[in-house]
């Protein structure tokens, strides 16, 4: 091996940022471990394979085309690629052309990637709960406004009914009695809990068997349910309530997206080092509960931790986003990936190690 391309090696190795040689058939000649993390594939596989076999990104690629035919240094900004094994990821890409003198044939490309997926992951969280909270907080100062009239309501309907002997004209008053009761309870939820957290030992594992038998009770018997849980998580200090009432939400919309037959998947993690917004934590609990169905609808995917949105024409619109505000609660949050064959909602709550230690 030529002894400038092996030092050459050498030093890219030891980078931190991810960094691939393709020759002017745009095979590739070098890779470092960075690259190889964030493509998910060694280079030991990828040595002399064309870039087109694993990156299906026709934008990508009439760009690298680009910058080695105008012979100078090329930026790709934000570029969302598909890769072979399906997953997607956003990059910004430095594409240098290599002269013979740097120790590779004329012709070649370094290509310098840096993954912006956590980054483009923190704004779209930080977007998506200021978005959220904008909203509930609008929502509950609504709900306070009607509460009042609709209590004036049930009452006068209250004291027309003790009043009436007709009993049509008595069954007419206690419809206007049972609505108003139901729109009551529908502004209850429109503010969110009012009760404080209590905490207690919790098993994220027993708490998903419990939601994953009531939704076989309530009709999701022929569902086939996966598990592919961590055993080394320990118990943890949560409202078990409150992650019953979330894991519950994320469950029942599952259910609805396969209908009466598919497979909801139940996962469990732990994360290490790993940012909540604009905050890091040690150790982060992440439950994810995955479905094979159609997806979340286009319309939908900016919008679907908003009150009152919903997918499903019998939906409140409420269950999403009152998970949300639990889970704001504990520092966490639902993040969520779709498209169509597989939707995951991921629950993350930070953990607190010493807490986790504790002897109980």
């Amino acid at each position: 091996m030529n002894m400038k391309k092996q030092s050459d090696e050498i030093l890219l190795g030891i980078l931190d940022g991810a960094v691939m040689v393709l020759d002017p058939q745009f095979c590739v000649q070098y890779m470092n471990q960075s690259a190889e993390v964030l493509l998910g594939l060694s280079f030991q596989r990828l040595h002399g394979q064309r870039v087109a076999g694993f990156i299906q990104d026709r934008a990508f690629l009439q760009q690298l085309q680009f910058a080695a035919t105008q012979h100078e240094v090329h930026a790709i900004r934000e570029q969302l690629l598909e890769l072979a094994d399906g997953r997607q990821t956003t990059i910004d890409c430095m594409v240098t052309p290599l002269l013979e003198v740097d120790g590779f044939e004329p012709g070649c490309l370094l290509l310098e990637l840096q993954s912006l997926d956590r980054q483009l992951r923190i704004v779209r969280d930080e977007h998506i709960l200021s978005q959220q909270q904008a909203v509930h907080e609008l929502v509950r100062g609504l709900a306070h406004e009607i509460k009042n009239p609709l209590g004036g309501l049930r009452g006068a309907a209250q004291l027309l009914e003790a009043e009436l002997d007709d009993p049509a004209l008595i069954e007419y008053v206690q419809i206007i009695i049972s609505e108003a009761d139901r729109l009551k309870q529908l502004v209850n939820s429109l503010l969110g809990p009012r009760q404080l957290p209590r905490s207690e030992w919790v098993n994220v594992h027993e708490v998903l068997e419990h939601v994953a038998q009531l939704a076989r009770i309530e009709g999701a018997a022929a569902i086939c349910f996966r598990r592919d849980y961590d055993p080394s998580i320990p118990e943890f200090l949560f409202d078990r309530g409150h992650l019953v009432q979330v894991c519950l939400n994320i469950l029942n919309n599952a259910v609805r997206a396969v209908g009466t037959q598919g497979t909801i998947t139940l996962k469990t993690r732990i994360l290490r080092q790993f940012t909540i917004r604009q905050t890091c934590y040690r150790l982060v609990l992440r439950t994810d509960i995955c479905d094979d169905g159609p997806g979340v609808p286009v319309h939908l995917l900016d919008k679907i931790f908003l009150p009152m949105v919903s997918g499903h024409a019998q939906g409140s619109g409420l269950g999403l986003s009152i998970a949300q505000s639990l889970l704001r609660q504990y520092d966490g949050m639902i993040q969520y990936q779709s498209r169509p064959g597989q939707t995951c909602f991921s629950i993350l709550i930070p953990l607190n190690l010493e807490d986790t230690l504790h002897e109980k």
